[in-house]
């Protein structure tokens, strides 16, 4: 039985505690949160402790899932891969590239494997669209839009998600997820140019095209959006034969011939214990830590959303787009 120590019992680290709940041949072992009412509602059984440090130093656990403020990635993640072999860092992988590189030499000094929280790349409609342009069934690539909107996220603990100190903004927590797709299918641009607002909450609204050899990109980010607005995360790619496109919660193929529905089969979970935030089932978020614990399981290598992968995303947003 693989034993998960889990790091921060609030609305992620929900998330993620049902999905290991979820998951065969896994325990929730232990949880750690400041408010211990939190880790409380969270442990099922799960020994509990009253900060990550303490489940790092004291905890008999197999793997670290680290889901707390970005600001605190770091300063968590060095010491986690200090005790065991696998380690999960929730997106973006650190507030800084610094940071970044810091955890890049401990992965180096430790051998630990790290994956980061990317959960993009393990979206049913994402990892679906994925194929579809590799297989190359509708020929190139020649235009695409990804965009990700959202109210104000007003459920993080102390507002810290609205601190640009300590989130990144929009930009970083909610925006990088898209650009991280977008370079882990296309790579980077030749050429970009990227807006952000500036009258109302730094980094807030971002908005990059990016000009590759044979089709532009559009990635829009936004939590600047009244409470009563809907949480959206739609893309359209034109292909020299057909769209595909996902958004309205249907995700669709459009040709010369007609059009169609793509179907996919979904292992449908629901979201217990997480009123707030914009996720309504499990999804990527099942598909991504069954991914890291069948690796940790195994023995094996992490090679999806690895550290390398985080990180390079991070220097893109914050060199390229933000810099």
């Amino acid at each position: 039985m693989l034993k998960v120590g889990l790091i921060g019992c609030g609305f992620m680290g929900t998330m993620h505690a049902n999905c290991y709940k979820a998951l065969e041949g896994v325990t929730l072992a232990a949880v750690a949160d400041i408010r211990p009412e939190k880790a409380a509602q969270l442990a099922d059984g799960a020994e509990i402790f009253g900060d990550g440090k303490e489940l790092i130093e004291q905890a008999d656990v197999d793997i670290i899932d680290i889901c707390l403020p970005t600001y605190l990635h770091a300063e968590y993640a060095l010491l986690a891969m200090e005790k065991v072999r696998y380690v999960f860092v929730e997106k973006p992988v650190t507030l800084t590239i610094a940071e970044s590189e810091l955890l890049k030499a401990k992965q180096m000094e430790t051998g630990a494997f790290v994956q980061v929280g990317q959960v993009i790349r393990f979206w049913d409609e994402y990892v679906a669209l994925r194929d579809i342009v590799r297989s190359g069934k509708y020929g190139k690539v020649v235009n695409a839009n990804f965009r990700r909107i959202s109210p104000s996220p007003d459920w993080g603990w102390n507002n810290w998600l609205h601190d640009v100190s300590l989130s990144g903004g929009a930009a970083q927590d909610l925006h990088i997820h898209d650009v991280d797709f977008v370079l882990s299918l296309f790579g980077e641009p030749k050429t970009l140019h990227s807006v952000r607002n500036t009258l109302s909450e730094k980094n807030s609204y971002v908005n990059t095209l990016m000009q590759y050899d044979d089709c532009a990109i559009t990635v829009e980010g936004t939590w600047g959006l009244p409470a009563s607005h809907p949480f959206e995360a739609t893309f359209r790619v034109v292909f020299e034969k057909a769209v595909v496109e996902n958004a309205g919660g249907k995700f669709m193929l459009y040709t010369d011939g007609g059009v169609e529905e793509i179907k996919i089969e979904k292992k449908e979970l629901s979201a217990m214990g997480g009123t707030s935030g914009n996720i309504s089932d499990l999804g990527g978020y099942y598909n991504e830590l069954y991914y890291f614990t069948e690796c940790a399981k195994n023995g094996e290598e992490i090679k999806q959303a690895t550290l390398a992968d985080g990180s390079a995303s991070l220097k893109f947003l914050l060199e390229r787009e933000l810099g």
